[in-house]
């Protein structure tokens, strides 16, 4: 019996993803986006996506954009692939505008139907477009999007269509690939004593999604900060001996945490290893600053003039971040402005949740140690 696997498409948006959004097809105001070339030659070399230029041209062949003004600077830009080893496998553009409603401008599909045949495997195909509406494209083909931009989440809405939010064409070309750097960096604990009972897992390269719970009402509140800020899934369950205090449950979370990330990050090839944060929230600034040196050493510039945030102890989240800085064998450094015990705490929770997103982040270029000792 004879098995024919299905196609997929890379579909690419050109203006703003393959060349500079404000070119006015001009050869004047042309330029190539940084990365693309090497980026898409990657993809080319070591996958099987099929390259789709989809794009929308406002009112080609009017007097605004007149036919053969388009069309050169088209063939250039087609033609400057070609010649860095970048064919497209189809070129689909809209003419119309925006008011004309066209099915077939995006986000409308109306110019997709080939793409719409068993042929083509379109929940394994990608869209990757600078705007929202090349996400609603995606979403209304039944395929996945990479929004290239730099903003931080994704919009309400989108969640099973976006895949990945970025404005470099390495990140891309690096999540697209089978290179092994993009492999998920995960790692789980289980752990049962008389105090407290664990079984947890962590994903550090996750999405900011997990669940945790201690039952300590402001502590958790902290804790889906951490989730949410790093981008790291943690998620598990968790119980202490709170008849006794929260005391137990606070210290061996932190140490829990330090150590997964520890194990999580193997031998730390190609991270950052450095991450710091400045952070504002209402009437208090934090900062935080961290090294992943396999070194701990723990610097804690903190006033709180209230005992308890709720009903819980001030002197714990002190306790915490040394646990974590012990566990981790990192260097931390936090450091708050006076103000309202509860932002006080938020924002360095907050602070020292985007230091270790940037910290534990992948260099996609490099495998190398980020030390010249040569180990870490």
């Amino acid at each position: 019996m004879n098995f024919e696997m299905k196609k997929r498409a890379l579909f690419l948006d050109r203006d703003g993803v393959l060349v500079n959004k404000d070119n006015k097809n001009s050869f004047e105001k042309l330029y190539f986006m940084s990365g693309v070339f090497n980026g898409l030659k990657s993809i080319c070399d070591n996958t099987d996506y099929s390259l789709v230029m989809v794009s929308n041209q406002d009112g080609v062949n009017t007097p605004a954009l007149p036919l053969d003004r388009f069309t050169s600077v088209q063939n250039r830009i087609v033609e400057t692939f070609q010649g860095e080893g970048v064919s497209f496998d189809d070129i689909l553009v809209d003419y119309s505008l925006k008011e004309d409603n066209c099915p077939g401008r995006k986000p409308g599909i109306g110019m997709m139907g080939e793409y719409q045949t068993s042929e083509w495997d379109l929940a394994k195909s990608i869209m990757v477009g600078d705007r929202l509406t090349d996400m609603e494209f995606a979403r209304n083909l039944g395929c996945k999007g990479i929004w290239f931009s730099n903003e931080k989440c994704i919009p309400e809405g989108y969640e099973d269509t976006i895949i990945l939010i970025s404005s470099s064409w390495q990140d891309i070309a690096t999540f697209l690939t089978d290179n092994k750097v993009k492999a998920h960096r995960k790692a789980s604990i289980q752990r049962t004593t008389k105090e407290t009972s664990f079984n947890l897992s962590i994903d550090l390269d996750g999405s900011g999604k997990g669940e945790l719970k201690t039952n300590i009402g402001f502590f958790d509140h902290m804790i889906e900060q951490i989730i949410k800020h790093s981008h790291i899934d943690l998620n598990g369950t968790f119980s202490g001996d709170l008849e006794v205090d929260e005391h137990h449950s606070v210290e061996d979370l932190a140490i829990t945490l330090g150590s997964l990330i520890k194990k999580a990050l193997g031998d730390k090839r190609g991270i950052n290893r450095y991450g710091s944060d400045m952070l504002i929230m209402d009437d208090v600034v934090a900062r935080v600053a961290i090294d992943f040196s396999a070194r701990a050493e723990f610097i804690y510039n903190v006033d709180f003039k209230r005992e308890y945030i709720g009903t819980f102890p001030t002197e714990m989240i002190k306790h915490f971040f040394k646990s974590f800085s012990n566990a981790a064998e990192c260097n931390l450094y936090l450091n708050v402005s006076e103000g309202n015990s509860h932002h006080m705490a938020e924002a360095l929770f907050k602070a020292f949740a985007r230091s270790i997103k940037v910290a534990v982040k992948r260099d996609p270029s490099s495998n190398a140690l980020p030390s010249t000792k040569g180990v870490l």
